[in-house]
């Protein structure tokens, strides 16, 4: 059959949280590296931007006790936790202007996130955002493997009675987007976040989003004009 491309309006609109709905990438990176160098793994802030950005707690655990030979101490993960929410607390700040593109944006939306319930619970409560999508907020906890799988986009798509091809996605890392890709998903790719430098935009192009944007008072005027595109 003969592929035609044709515009269309989404039926649901899924977000990331991390980066796209709250801006903690900085905040999570200085946590993450400072508990793991005090157990034994030297690590800096931007060497876990570089490689564990987009992808579950779980997932880089387990690539760290590989390398470590031995396993994180049982507490690891509520130290962790301790750390990263004193610093939400103190820090934590939606991203700008997406309290004005949720008023905006006519269609359903969830969160569907790599990082775990309790949180989303905390970080999404922090910027007045929980109330907004709650109870519509999924986590890579819920499902077998973690971005970049396409696992947690089809979950929170079934969840929400929406074909994945009526989705539309958005992303700020390769994970996401790989994942959204790889769900059959269309994928809009943020990079307005205080963690993107020069060349973000082009690397997640390059990686399958469908176009980028850097401020959130656009995405609803790009759902409306018809980011998406499906296939036929």
């Amino acid at each position: 059959m003969k592929q035609t491309r044709q515009q269309e309006i989404p039926d649901l609109i899924i977000f990331d949280c991390d980066r796209v709905l709250v801006d903690s990438e900085v905040i999570s990176c200085r946590a993450h590296a400072e508990v793991l160098t005090r157990h034994g793994y030297p690590i800096t802030s931007e060497q876990v931007f570089d490689r564990f950005l987009g992808r579950s707690t779980r997932q880089a655990n387990l690539e760290i006790e590989a390398e470590l030979g031995r396993s994180l101490p049982d507490d690891f993960h509520t130290q962790l936790q301790d750390e990263l929410f004193r610093s939400f607390e103190a820090d934590l700040q939606a991203v700008p202007h997406i309290h004005t593109a949720l008023d905006r944006i006519a269609q359903p939306v969830c969160v569907a996130s790599s990082g775990s319930p309790q949180r989303m619970r905390v970080s999404l409560g922090r910027t007045a955002l929980h109330e907004r999508f709650a109870p519509n907020i999924f986590s890579a906890l819920q499902v077998k493997n973690g971005k970049p799988a396409p696992d947690l986009f089809l979950f929170a798509a079934g969840q929400m009675k929406v074909a994945p091809e009526r989705c539309l996605v958005v992303e700020d890392s390769l994970p996401g987007i790989t994942a959204a890709r790889a769900a059959g998903m269309t994928v809009l790719g943020f990079c307005g976040g205080s963690h993107c430098g020069p060349g973000h935009a082009e690397t997640l192009r390059a990686a399958g989003a469908t176009m980028t944007f850097a401020d959130m008072r656009e995405l609803p005027g790009l759902i409306e004009n018809g980011a998406i595109v499906a296939t036929t």
